[in-house]
């Protein structure tokens, strides 16, 4: 069916130049309308409507294909567009505006489109606009992590687009799994370039990297899109990649374990979105209905509890000016409402019973032990301690009960920020309280009940026991002043000395190849100031001084008039003699 369609990416996109150009008294009113309209957008499209538009060489552009598949995606998408919206209407920045709205129309522009090229384009338009989000900070440390982020981003977005040129070469214009194989060079393409932006170890570095250092407002939209962008790739074409089913358990671990020696707020939590990931990418390298549903069910609430936390740790770092955990405690008596919030949030992301994180984390648990898989089920259920530990015991503890810091509020939180908060903490506590209001919009049939008493009991006992490590040791849990380096030490430390190296090799070879032109430049113009000095002949002196001239003088060369009269007439006599005998 092609039908006139209005697609809430493009809503965006419009959204973010409107509000780039339109006075600031304005601009609040426009970055939140404006994701409502695309979220009004989002709720009119059905299953099955398409939007194709003609290109070259006969070629037609799937910009909008609906199944339920990128349906439930784009809901949440635009959903987070517009808490998002909210949570930045204070923003005086025209930039950030601008690349925010992008940043989330592209998201969603990958999601609803049906084939390759589309895709790469709404992909490439995410990466560029979502650069700016950590650019606009405007500090030397977000400058620099900005700079790291866009070279890995050309790598990712590179590997994706040759894969899709070849796959577009081949005649294979429609975006479909390539589980099933061949695992051919555009395979391995695409899923590397899909796997930058999923942040999957090694290559996810730059995300721990760059999203603390964005702006308080972007952070919220930077933790949404990127990497759920990327999980429904994976669903889209790799669903069943076995393989994927282990690197998710280690993304899952690998994850939690950073994040609990970590003391910047916003890299901690950047810490937990590779290990929430993890779960997802778990559920698509088992491939079952259940489980996909269940990595479905999670980027859905994981974008609502993690955004939400990022909005909380944004108003501590706006009201305190503080980011680092172990300057900052006692905050509950003095931020009542960003408590709650958070508390909220942390419960939801630690899977507790009552909110969302509970109703998704739990579908892939089981999708695994029903798939025969007992060790994955065990693996991922460890990782939920360790997010409990940093998360709800560690940063609620140290940032919000811990007396005997006396922190200032430096500025008031603006009401808008209040209220986006509100509205995350809502959305994570009613989905957690009635699931099937995200039940019935997954992409695969199921019959799953997440309240039983095992579930419920299960996971109880799971943070009961992981609170006793933390009250044992608590003298020592707190975080370090130290920054923890990742994978990305090999591009702030070697990387950076190999590129430095090169650079002072090419620079001094650029010197000395200088040097060695000017010294035949200059030799060269020389001679061609004196080019008698071709001919070894030496200048006569200047009558009358004895000096020797220090410019051309062809005069200075020049012969008595007497050499060159007798040198004729002896010619001339010559001649004349061999005339006369001839």
């Amino acid at each position: 069916m092609n039908s006139m369609v209005f697609h809430p990416g493009l809503i965006l996109i419009a959204t973010g130049f409107i509000a780039a150009i339109v006075p600031k008294s304005i601009r609040k009113f426009v970055l939140a309308g404006g994701p409502l309209v695309a979220l009004a957008a989002m709720f009119s499209l059905s299953y099955g409507a398409e939007w194709i538009v003609p290109f070259i060489n006969g070629i037609d552009l799937h910009v909008v294909q609906v199944d339920r598949l990128n349906w439930v995606f784009g809901l949440i998408f635009s959903m987070m567009a517009a808490i998002g919206g909210i949570y930045s209407m204070h923003n005086k920045s025209w930039m950030e505006a601008l690349a925010s709205m992008c940043y989330a129309g592209g998201a969603l522009g990958v999601t609803l489109c049906g084939d390759w090229m589309t895709l790469i384009f709404f992909w490439e338009l995410m990466a560029a606009s979502s650069l700016f989000l950590i650019w606009c900070n405007n500090t030397a440390k977000s400058r620099k992590a900005g700079f790291r982020y866009l070279l890995v981003h050309m790598f990712g977005g590179n590997m994706l687009l040759a894969g899709i040129f070849l796959k577009v070469s081949a005649g294979e214009m429609m975006v479909s799994s390539l589980a099933a194989g061949p695992h051919d060079l555009a395979f391995w393409l695409i899923l590397i370039g899909v796997a930058v932006n999923a942040a999957i170890p090694p290559i996810h570095g730059w995300l721990v990297d760059a999203y603390p250092e964005g702006t308080i407002t972007g952070s919220v939209f930077l933790s949404s899109f990127t990497t759920k962008v990327a999980v429904y790739c994976l669903i889209r074409i790799f669903a069943g990649t076995e393989f994927l089913m282990w690197v998710g358990v280690i993304m899952a671990l690998y994850g939690a374990c950073f994040a609990i020696i970590e003391n910047d707020m916003r890299r901690l939590l950047a810490y937990h979105i590779v290990s929430q990931v993890g779960f997802m990418v778990a559920g698509v390298g088992i491939g079952t209905d259940l489980a996909l549903n269940g990595a479905t069910a999670h980027a859905f609430s994981h974008i609502l509890y993690k955004s939400l936390l990022f909005m909380c740790a944004g108003a501590v770092i706006y009201a305190t000016g503080i980011r680092k955990i172990n300057h900052l405690g006692g905050l509950a008596k003095k931020m009542p409402f960003v408590f709650v919030c958070f508390v909220i949030a942390a419960f939801s992301i630690s899977g507790i019973p009552l909110f969302n994180g509970f109703i998704s984390k739990s579908i892939t648990i089981t999708a695994a032990m029903e798939a025969g898989f007992p060790a994955i089920e065990l693996l991922l259920q460890l990782a939920s301690v360790g997010t409990f530990l940093s998360i709800t015991m560690k940063m609620i503890y140290f940032i919000f009960l811990r007396e005997g810091k006396d922190v200032e509020i430096k500025n008031e939180i603006p009401k808008n920020m209040y209220v986006a908060m509100g509205i995350g903490a809502a959305l994570c506590t009613v989905y957690g309280i009635f699931p099937d209001l995200l039940y019935r919009f997954l992409p695969f049939a199921m019959e799953y009940h997440p309240f039983t008493v095992d579930h419920i009991v299960q996971y109880i006992q799971l943070l009961c026991v992981a609170m006793v490590p933390f009250m044992m040791y608590l003298s020592h849990m707190e975080p370090h002043e130290q920054l923890t380096l990742d994978t990305d030490w090999l591009y702030r430390k070697p990387f950076v000395a190999l590129v430095l190296s090169i650079s002072s090799l090419v620079c001094a070879t650029r010197a000395a190849l200088g040097g060695f032109f000017r010294w035949i430049y200059d030799a060269f113009n020389e001679l061609m100031a004196n080019p008698m000095q071709f001919l070894c002949q030496e200048p006569r002196t200047m009558e009358g001084t004895g000096d020797v001239p220090d410019k051309y003088n062809p005069d200075s060369y020049r012969t008595a008039i007497g050499e060159p009269m007798v040198i004729i007439m002896a010619v001339f006599l010559v001649a004349v003699a061999f005339i006369a005998f001839a």
